[in-house]
């Protein structure tokens, strides 16, 4: 067995870093569990069980995505304890435009040589989001993939699965013409763009992650490794408070407001947006300026600051805007629903 292990070490592959990995990845695991999980980490698979107090007329929510190539920022910088944020970010921020609440999550990390202590930034970074999210990490994968990738490279995914009452989904169904669109402001570029980032500041002007970025203090990479922010607990608490004013919801991703609103709308719907209504955080002022980017362009790769939007009845509109903001949330009536389709916008640009 020690020969087989040696060799297959040899191979590019170490048996027993994988299992110091798991060791130190266990207490940041422990630290998301909710009383539904059954079994700890080590097993084949995760177990947990459903409230049907609580939801007796369940449906299932399931989202998966990646943390694409912000990863390469991660990994330039040598930080990795935020993009296990973005990666759960990216999955229950999209369930939760149903109004459904995540229950549990599962990534996977795949690495060309397996560093047991950056797998172990990795995974606090993913339980940190899960705690952000109140859902529980109930199990994962590391895959350690020589010749696949290079070392010090790795790549993120996962997934999260949720639930919500079949009546209290936000199907969009209701939405019409007059509705009103309240943003919820995000904590700077996310998750998505990051190819047209890395193109205009690193290639296009020659900057590096270690220049200064005036407008907060912080280094160019520092800046760029904002973590996606996590909308859960502020969402769902709205939803208790006044969910039946609440028709619908997009979470702000790759392409922006102008592809990922209309998602949500029924045929012959389209918005309005009223540009100058809401802060946009400077490091989009930066990008296009650095870029000469169209501020079309802007609107259809970034969020330029909303990350997630949701859709209310216009009597409604002030009662959900001022719920969100006792909730702690930086909230703005950005628009309108209106007849058509797509997008428009007005107002000053940027």
């Amino acid at each position: 067995m020690d020969q087989e292990k040696s060799l297959y070490k040899e191979a590019g592959v170490d048996i027993d870093a994988g299992n110091y990995a798991v060791e130190l990845m266990k207490r940041h695991v422990a630290s998301t569990l909710r009383p539904e999980v059954l079994g700890g980490i080590g097993g084949f698979s995760g177990l947990f069980t459903l409230d049907l107090n609580r939801y007796p007329n369940p449906v299932l929510v399931a989202g998966t995505d990646g943390v694409g190539t912000k990863l390469k920022i991660a990994q330039l910088v040598g930080k990795h304890d935020t993009v296990g944020i973005d990666l759960v970010a990216m999955c229950v921020n999209d369930i939760l435009v149903t109004g459904a609440e995540p229950l549990f999550y599962l990534d996977y990390l795949a690495c060309g040589k397996l560093e047991p202590q950056q797998a172990e930034e990795v995974v606090a970074g993913v339980a940190a989001g899960c705690r952000e999210a109140g859902c529980a990490l109930i199990g994962g994968e590391t895959a350690e993939m020589p010749d696949f990738y290079p070392e010090g490279e790795y790549d993120l995914a996962g997934f999260a699965v949720g639930v919500v009452n079949r009546d209290a989904i936000w199907d969009g169904k209701r939405i019409a013409a007059g509705d009103l669109l309240i943003g919820l402001a995000s904590s700077g570029v996310h998750s998505n763009g990051y190819s047209l980032v890395r193109h205009i500041l690193f290639k296009k002007c020659g900057l590096s992650i270690a220049d200064p970025f005036a407008e907060t203090g912080r280094t160019l990479g520092e800046e760029l490794l904002t973590p996606t922010r996590i909308y859960v607990k502020s969402v769902l608490a709205a939803r208790e408070r006044v969910g039946g004013l609440i028709k619908g919801a997009a979470h702000i991703t790759g392409g922006g407001m102008t592809e990922n609103i209309p998602r949500v709308l029924p045929l012959g719907l389209g918005v309005e947006i009223h540009r100058g209504k809401w802060p946009v955080p400077p490091i989009f002022y930066f990008l296009k300026q650095k870029g000469d980017v169209p501020l079309d362009e802007m609107y259809r790769v970034f969020n330029m600051g909303i990350g997630f939007v949701l859709i209310v009845g216009k009597n409604g509109g002030e009662e959900v805007l001022k719920t969100l903001q006792r909730l702690g949330e930086e909230a703005y009536i950005i628009g309108r629903v209106i007849e058509g389709s797509g997008v428009r916008y007005v107002g000053e640009g940027e």
